[in-house]
């Protein structure tokens, strides 16, 4: 069986080339152009995990249309265009073939032959189609023939069923007027000139006891069903931008698109919307991935957030069990429904190997309270940032030293549980890897937001006792981290501290994530800075995970050399905290640049090879893409750029907003229950619809 986790290797598996690939919510399907499924290829109809469709092929008289083109309607919606072969001694063919495919707990098809010609047509039109009910991480990383897989299927009326009856896995397919044989739907079809035929296929799973309902059924309107409304609101909800930088345009415009297709809606809780990590093979709830992009689509939507921490509290640890590293006030690293990852964790389906996932979620309360959060959904969560506090306390500081390090307890678990959490993601400077447990700087950054957000929450409901006790940990520990983590004959911080509490002293972008979160010392801010600009780190394209002098460097690894959209957003907003706006900006251009070489799609990382050597960002091999907190990186970093900073009943604005993308307007910025609208030209900055203070922040 293959593991969900691993080692924390490269994710160096087969990924869709070429092809149509839908998404709604846990439900996606992979396919050819021509709609073909093949069950030995990273391809199929997938619903929470599990391989339900293996196998699609459509025949008219035996041979297999040829594909035109594919036509997108939304995310989880495609028309797939083809034509039947042309008669032998003719060029043009004599039928149109179309596929409205629609994905969502299920399929839909919506199948039409129209006849191109003035006379007359007979043929049959026959579907062959299997399922295999493979686990999700089989077929991402090809390894379905590991096993004898039986499957039974039985023809009726106007369908099939496929079942593997030992996993309680089923596969309905109906369609009005087909012939059933074996794994075969046919029709005979007579067609008059110019004439054309339809029907309607459906795709219902079974999976475990409960029938699965599908999103779009047979005969009710497509503009009507659940993820099309829910896509409507999405955008009308969403802020607008208007630039005459056309690359900033774009990639704001395409993050929208790609986090609306990223939500996930849990069936217990229909209102409650969750972020997935990434398409096609991430559609799952992560702790770090969800908060983080959260964090950064608050400007956009506040609900992200709020599902997010709901979703994640609900499955906040409450024992201590090895195979899964929960623990009581652990937030969960991620969730899966298939069989490998619930073989692993002994039956459960969250794993919870994440050093940094439990003090997020308490920064991200305390940033969502920030841009307006009623007294209901607070008081809901803050009992469950407190057990994530103790969990920081008890749990995540193994040794008592102050510091919150990892060390995984199952074998099958990731070795290293940082956001760089490949086996060789974590290393010094000479290239060597360090010997658990490991306290990372980031994540002591992130503890440290963690305490002044419980400061804040606590001010405002006037607990005193409560802000003075968390004051004073921050304190504590922002003092340790700058005298245990400091290189100062380097000029940076430790990237972490190893189990002999010798610096990791290789110099990476974690440093970037110390100064987002304030824990770095007003004294060592510019060299920070300065290093994370150098020529070893910054490409031109973005800052390196890793300097391009360290012993383990490599620009086309996952996180040893690599540039991630996401890291850079993070780096740069840390760099606008402190004031290094020349800095900050220069790598929002660098990495709004490269967007550009991937269709205005950032990807999830991309190589990190120097702009001066190639003039074009190199793709990495297997990125993610669409990846949750890459589409939200152009969300902070314009955030960034306006130094738009909310308060309880106020804002702060100084835009740092270079040239080239003046004149800018945001408009539909939700503050509290305000909206508002930033503009900023070449003579200076404008913000309306402010009911509250508004203070004017300058460097």
């Amino acid at each position: 069986m293959t593991s969900p986790w691993g080692d924390g290797a490269d994710p160096g598996a087969p990924r869709a080339v070429a092809g149509v690939t839908l998404v709604e919510g846990s439900t996606f399907c992979i396919s050819e152009d021509g709609g073909v499924i093949s069950p030995n290829r990273p391809e199929g109809l997938f619903v929470r995990d599990t391989r339900v469709l293996s196998r699609w092929r459509l025949t008219v008289d035996g041979l297999a249309p040829q594909a035109l083109t594919v036509q997108y309607a939304e995310p989880y919606s495609a028309t797939l265009l083809a034509r039947t072969p042309p008669p032998p001694g003719r060029a043009d063919s004599t039928a149109l073939v179309t596929v409205g495919r629609h994905v969502g707990d299920g399929m839909r098809e919506d199948l039409t032959v129209r006849n191109l010609s003035g006379a007359a047509i007979s043929c049959v039109v026959a579907l062959e189609i299997d399922a295999d009910f493979a686990d999700l991480f089989e077929v991402k990383e090809g390894r379905i023939g590991d096993g004898v897989v039986v499957t039974n299927s039985m023809a009726m009326a106007g369908g099939i069923e496929i079942s593997r009856t030992d996993l309680a896995l089923a596969l309905t397919v109906t369609a009005a007027g087909a012939t059933a044989i074996d794994r075969e739907l046919r029709w005979q079809l007579d067609l008059p000139g110019r004439g054309d035929w339809s029907v309607c296929i459906q795709y219902r799973p079974t999976l475990g006891s409960v029938p699965v309902v599908p999103r779009h059924l047979c005969g009710s309107s497509l503009s009507h069903s659940a993820p099309a409304r829910r896509l409507r609101e999405w955008y009308q909800n969403s802020p607008t931008v208007h630039t005459d930088d056309e690359t900033l345009a774009a990639v704001l415009q395409r993050a929208v698109v790609d986090l609306g297709a990223l939500r996930i809606f849990d069936p217990g809780h229909p209102e409650r919307a969750v972020v997935a990590a990434g398409a096609p093979w991430f559609m799952a709830l992560f702790g770090r991935d969800s908060l983080l992009t959260s964090w950064m689509v608050l400007p956009l939507d506040r609900r992200l957030a709020v599902g997010t921490l709901q979703s994640l509290a609900d499955l906040q640890g409450n024992e201590i069990r090895a195979a899964t590293e929960e623990q009581p006030g652990r937030i969960p690293h991620e969730v899966r429904f298939g069989r490998a990852a619930t073989l692993l964790l002994g039956g459960d389906t969250v794993y919870y190997g994440t050093a940094d996932a439990t003090p997020l979620f308490v920064m991200l309360l305390g940033e969502l309270h920030r841009w307006g959060l009623d007294a209901e959904t607070r008081d809901g969560l803050l009992p469950h940032a407190d057990r994530a506090l103790e969990w920081i306390e008890h749990f995540g500081d193994l040794d008592g030293d102050g510091f919150v390090e990892y060390q995984r307890a199952a074998d099958h678990g990731l070795a290293n549980q940082g956001w760089k959490d490949s086996w060789d993601g974590v290393n010094f400077a000479d290239g060597t890897l360090p010997e658990a447990p490991i306290a990372l700087a980031e994540v002591q950054g992130y503890v440290y937001a963690a305490y002044m957000a419980r400061v804040a929450l606590a001010l405002d409901m006037d607990d005193h006792e409560t802000a003075d006790r968390f004051r004073a940990k921050a304190a504590a520990l922002k003092a340790a981290f700058n005298k245990s983590f400091w290189l100062p004959e380097r000029g940076w911080y430790a990237t972490g501290l190893d189990r002999y509490k010798r610096p990791i002293d290789a110099l990476t972008s974690n440093i970037g994530h110390c100064l987002w979160t304030g824990i770095v010392d007003d004294d060592k801010a510019a060299r920070v800075a300065d290093h994370l600009l150098s020529p070893e780190m910054f490409s031109g394209w973005g800052i390196r995970t890793l300097a391009s002098n360290m012993g383990a460097y490599n620009p086309v690894s996952y996180h040893n050399g690599s540039v991630w959209p996401h890291d850079n957003a993070i780096c740069a907003a840390g760099l606008m905290r402190y004031g290094f706006t020349e800095h900050a900006t220069r790598v929002i251009d660098g990495v709004l640049d490269a967007s550009r070489r991937f269709g205005y799609r950032l990807p999830e990382l991309f190589s990190g090879f120097d702009r001066a050597e190639f003039d074009a960002p190199v793709p990495y091999p297997t990125s993610c893409s669409p990846q949750a907190w890459a589409s939200a990186a152009p969300l902070l970093f314009t955030r960034s750029m306006l130094r738009l900073e909310p308060g309880s009943g106020s804002a702060s604005v100084a835009p740092a907003v270079p040239e080239r993308y003046l004149p800018l307007r945001v408009s539909g910025l939700r503050v509290g229950s305000d909206v508002l609208t930033v503009t900023v030209d070449s003579e200076g900055w404008q913000l309306s619809g402010m009911s509250g203070k508004l203070r004017r922040s300058e460097e």
